[in-house]
């Protein structure tokens, strides 16, 4: 994480103003870099464009010739409906890269980086390793997988404004196949914490208790404390990650596990269980609501 003063590209653009690029956005304008944004939905980018940001008028708009631009969408559809009239490609021409933030399929991460080998750019990978508060807070990590010479130019921007970039070769598909078996392992823990703290509430210990005495020692590590102690506040209404976002991203693993032939029989578990929690009505609810779910099938009444 870096305070210093913009260097290499000071402007570019951004496509996608969701909770995450606006907390990656404002940062980066908090540090004087400009910025193209462009959303769908205009109002979502209506605080950025307060504290400074360009507003784009489309998707190409937002693209300075040669230069970066930079996607944060919801699904693979989104994002490849961007590049539907080619303007996009035809806009960043040879030189130009697209930076890919979004949680897509290796497969879409293949497809587009040809398309951008044909008809202009280059694809790098980049998805993001954090919720929107750690992003505003710049304590993400990104995942970048690409072209030696787009990691090399992209990577000052992405550090300036989080805790690490790591890099994962070469392959336009690695930083995604990444952060899907990062997002499966982040689910199996939210899974698992949500059984344990009901067997042992069942069985007559607080599970504050069991808790407080697995971080000591056992689970002594940032993802076990922190989705331990959100799974303790039952506070799961407000969305940081959505539970329909995060049963999207099982079944884009479920979907690449598939393709390359890799049994996951825990990634269908978990898929049983977020689409249980959605048709309980829980689909734009916090993705750890799956433990309201655990605990209806426990007996016991929802942490709400």
């Amino acid at each position: 994480m870096s305070s210093a003063q913009p260097t290499g590209d000071q402007e570019f653009g951004f496509i996608g103003i969701g909770q995450m690029g606006q907390a990656m956005v404002a940062n980066w304008l908090a540090l004087g870099y400009r910025v193209r944004v462009y959303n769908r939905t205009r109002e979502k980018i209506r605080p950025l464009l307060e504290q400074g940001a360009i507003e784009a008028t489309s998707p190409a708009d937002a693209v300075v010739p040669g230069g970066l631009v930079m996607t944060c969408v919801s699904d693979d559809q989104a994002l490849l409906s961007i590049f539907d009239d080619g303007e996009v490609f035809r806009r960043l021409g040879p030189q130009g890269i697209h930076v890919s933030m979004s949680t897509i399929s290796p497969r879409t991460a293949r497809l587009l980086a040809e398309k951008h080998n044909q008809l202009g750019g280059v694809y790098l990978a980049s998805p993001v390793m954090g919720r929107p508060d750690t992003v505003a807070a710049k304590r993400q990590t990104f995942y970048i997988s690409g072209p030696a010479a787009a990691r090399h130019r992209v990577k000052p921007l992405l550090q300036a404004i989080s805790r690490q970039v790591l890099e994962l070769g070469d392959g336009p598909e690695a930083a995604h196949v990444a952060k899907l078996a990062s997002n499966f392992l982040i689910a199996t823990v939210v899974e698992s914490l949500s059984e344990a703290f009901a067997f042992v509430e069942k069985n007559g210990l607080p599970p504050q208790t069991f808790f407080d005495t697995i971080t000591e020692f056992l689970f002594d590590c940032f993802i076990y404390k922190g989705y331990g102690r959100h799974l303790l506040s039952g506070q799961f209404r407000e969305p940081l990650f959505r539970l329909q976002l995060g049963l999207k991203d099982i079944n884009l693993s479920l979907q690449s596990a598939t393709e390359s032939r890799t049994p996951m029989p825990f990634l269908s578990v978990l898929r049983d269980r977020y689409l249980a929690a959605l048709a309980q009505g829980y689909g734009d609810w916090d993705w750890t609501a799956i433990a309201l779910e655990v605990r209806r099938q426990a007996g016991l009444l929802p942490s709400q």
